[in-house]
Parts: structure tokens; sequence; C-alpha cells
């Protein structure tokens, strides 16, 4: 077990990476963290490396917290004079799962564990401990930094071998995903039929429709408040991969290609860097 007081790296504090550093370090963790961006790193607070290579040659678990897989391999392959037998790599990334897969068998022949962790929730619910983490990996790996998982996720559950945390996170926000379209769907409907929004809101949380995409979502979409607890185009990489998932497992998902669209034109319109509740004024517009 990895104890309180030990220094943990992270690599890459954007939204759930600053998160992450704050849940660690209320835990009694100390973090030594670096990113590509010398603001966002300044912003989460942790002990500042002055490479990703720093890092691991100080820390013997190690967090990724990057946009895709591609960037994730860049930095495995820029700190890979530093990797040493018996360190942790947990990969928090979104990415495809043949990637966690071939990135642990990689590493595993340098005594090296990786672990794909990835995270159910925005960098907000993790904030506030109330996301989930779901680990791929060897049962053994897993009992080592289970504590760990649980000091900045909330929850944690070992769904199974490596690539198995990134294939139920690919689960996990198609199903979200459609939950926050169809919220902004049903808003956007009440809207234009001239209902009030906020007791529409009120209706929907109390009926059998209700989602907690709901609480974290609905006041922003009311509000049109979409300062980013995770970015549109963020979700847009993760629903073209959930295509991509479909399709290896000989599968049409027809709502997610609707859903992808619709992020696109988001996307088209200027709302990338918004919040993924930003969707709504998509449909908006369509309206007007």
């Amino acid at each position: 077990m990895i104890p309180p007081g030990d220094t943990i790296g992270l690599i890459g504090t954007g939204l759930m990476g600053t998160a992450i550093v704050e849940r660690l370090l209320a835990a009694g963790f100390r973090v030594r963290g670096w990113d590509r961006d010398a603001d966002c790193l300044a912003a989460s607070c942790a002990e500042a490396a002055e490479s990703a290579a720093a890092v691991l040659r100080s820390c013997n678990c190690v967090v990724l917290s990057l946009p895709d897989s591609r960037v994730a391999e860049a930095v495995l392959d820029e700190v890979g004079a530093e990797l040493r037998p018996g360190q942790l790599i947990l990969d928090t990334t979104t990415g495809e799962p043949v990637d966690a897969v071939r990135f642990a068998e990689r590493l595993r022949p340098l005594g090296v564990a990786y672990l794909d962790a990835t995270v159910s929730g925005s960098s907000e619910q993790l904030r506030s401990g109330n996301a989930l983490c779901m680990v791929g990996g060897e049962a053994a790996d897993y009992a080592r930094c289970a504590g760990l998982f649980e000091a900045f996720g909330g929850s944690v559950i070992h769904v199974g071998a490596c690539g198995h945390g990134a294939r139920m996170k690919l689960v996990t926000n198609l199903v979200l995903g459609l939950n926050r379209a169809a919220l902004a769907e049903g808003l956007a409907l009440a809207e234009g039929m001239g209902l009030d929004l906020r007791q529409t809101l009120h209706v929907l949380q109390s009926s059998a429709a209700a989602s907690r995409i709901m609480d974290s979502k609905g006041r922003k979409m009311i509000e049109r408040e979409f300062s980013p607890v995770a970015r549109l185009s963020q979700h847009l990489k993760d629903v073209r991969l959930i295509q991509q998932a479909g399709d290896s497992a000989g599968l049409r998902l027809p709502l997610t290609e609707a859903h992808r669209r619709l992020l696109e034109q988001a996307e088209t319109v200027g709302l990338g860097a918004e919040d993924n509740s930003a969707v709504i004024e998509v449909i908006r517009k369509r309206a007007s």
C-alpha cells in the first residue's frame, strides 16, 4: 500500500489533474507535478518539477492525467530512460483501450506496473469526492494503490484486466453524454413551449426521468453559464472513441452517431472550449 505522506508524481495538471492534486494533498500525500503549460502547474499548487522525466526520477508512483492516448505515449517516450523496476504508472487518461493494453505490455519487461485508471465524473465531482475510479490491471498492482484511488476518486472499482478501465470509461461516457444531450433537448423544448425552466428542472428531478446529470448540468444550461468543468471538445473526442469501439465490436450506435453530429456542430460554432453543457446552445439556435 502507498501510505499518506509519500510523494506522488502527476503529469498533466489540466481540469482533472488539478482536482486530483487537490484531493491527494487533502489526503496527506505530497504531489510533485509537471505540465507543459507552466500556468496550469502553478494553479494546481503542486510542487513543480522541471520536466516529466524529473517526476519519474523522484517518484515511485506517477499519475498521468492527459488529453488522449497520443499525448500519453509521447510522455512515455520522453521519460523512457527514467523508468525503473517497481514503479507504478496510473493512467487516468481517457484513451483507446488497445493503447492501454499496449502500454502495459511495453512497460512490463521493465518491471513497471501500468494501470488504466479512468475516472467517471467531472473535475468538480472528483474534487468533491463524488467520482468513481474504474481500474484495469493486475490485481496485485491494484491492491498496492487502492487507497490512493480512494483518496482522489472517492469510490473505486477494479473492473478487470488492463484495458478494461478504458473500456468501462467509454461505456459510462456513452450513457452520461446521452443523458446530458437528452436534458439539453428537454430544456430547450420546455423553453420553446414557454415553460419556466427552473420549475421544469425541478419537475424532471422529481420524476422518473431524474438523473444525476440534472444536478450537475441543469443550472448551467438554464443560466447559460458554461465555465468549463469538462470541456465540450474533450467529450467529442470521447464520443469518437466510443464510435470506434462500437465499430470494432460490430455494433452500430445510432444515438451516439446523432450525439457526435450535435457536438461537432457545437464545436463548429465555437463552443468547444466551453463546458459540455453548452451543447444546449446548438439546439436553441436550431429553434431560433
